[in-house]
């Protein structure tokens, strides 16, 4: 097996050989060691080793992290910690200036895209894994730790990983400054969902609230104003101001939010063309905080006292 990869090893002690020439003109950026890795069977890529089973009976505590950008914003935000990185061998000169920003510790291990699609179980195209440890805040940490002015995303029953990635995609993108999930909704570090956010499950600050109801009841015991999206809402978006506080909560596809839900919320509905009245999960959370976060600028812009 060794001799198998030996040609793919020599690569990757190149690229070392290259990349610490090149930083050496560099004193200011510290990049760590590459670990070169030969043996698809080596246990130092255990965490590694069948991504896709490992999706589906967990990882004990950690993720994975898979692509360029997601580890960038992973590295970036140091929300959760790292325990390693798996480049490919033809990915790792160029990864240099990003890998200088890991922690002490953190492992990054080299290999040539056979080894690395072998250890896998599928060909890794991105050739970038990472992973890390999860790090979630209890749901009375988050809420105690959020500013005056805030808008955070409440998910019932949201059990679809591409509908995950794209609300917590839009959270990010529109400046959420929480998420909470109920019992019913997926994993948000989920692989599949991590990769649809485009990293943004991991620099999201949320926690997980129990059941719809103690969402609800959560939010409201911290003074937030609490819009729930219906096709029945009482109000159409566009009339909708919201509260300095405001919390924006977001069903499942078909279900919706349930009836008791609805009743503790201001309802809000898109208007729509036609006899259609509804839209995908993840769309509708981008059309609705954009039009939230929107109206909080222009009611207390940035900087402004009160």
């Amino acid at each position: 097996m060794l001799a198998l990869y030996r040609s793919q090893s020599d690569a990757c002690v190149n690229f070392q050989t290259g990349w610490s020439r090149a930083t050496s003109r560099d004193k200011q950026t510290a990049v760590p060691d590459l670990v070169q890795i030969d043996d698809p069977d080596d246990p130092r890529l255990a965490d590694y080793r069948q991504v896709r089973e490992r999706d589906l009976v967990g990882r004990e505590g950690r993720f994975i992290a898979e692509g360029l950008v997601v580890l960038e914003k992973l590295i970036q935000a140091r929300r959760h910690p790292l325990r390693s990185v798996l480049v490919a061998e033809k990915r790792a000169a160029a990864l240099a200036p990003l890998l200088a920003g890991l922690d002490a510790g953190v492992e990054v291990y080299c290999a040539g895209q056979a080894v690395m699609d072998a250890v896998v179980g599928f060909p890794i195209h991105r050739g970038v894994l990472a992973v890390g440890t999860r790090a979630e805040s209890d749901l009375a940490s988050l809420l105690a730790g959020l500013p005056a002015q805030a808008l955070v995303v409440g998910l019932v029953g949201i059990a679809n990983h591409d509908n995950m990635g794209g609300l917590f995609r839009n959270a990010a993108a529109f400046g959420a400054d929480a998420v909470l999930i109920d019992d019913g909704c997926c994993d948000p570090l989920y692989r599949k969902a991590i990769r649809v956010s485009v990293g943004a499950a991991l620099t999201t600050a949320f926690a997980r609230a129990g059941s719809a109801g103690a969402l609800v009841e959560a939010l409201a015991g911290a003074g937030f104003d609490l819009i729930a999206l219906s096709p029945g809402g009482d109000t159409d978006l566009a009339a909708v101001t919201p509260g300095r506080r405001t919390a924006v909560l977001f069903g499942a596809e078909g279900p919706g939010l349930p009836l008791e839900v609805l009743a503790k919320c201001r309802t809000a509905r898109i208007a729509m063309a036609g006899d259609f009245d509804s839209l995908n999960v993840a769309t509708t959370s981008g059309i609705v905080l954009h039009h939230l976060a929107a109206a909080l600028r222009r009611r207390w812009p940035p900087g402004a006292l009160s």
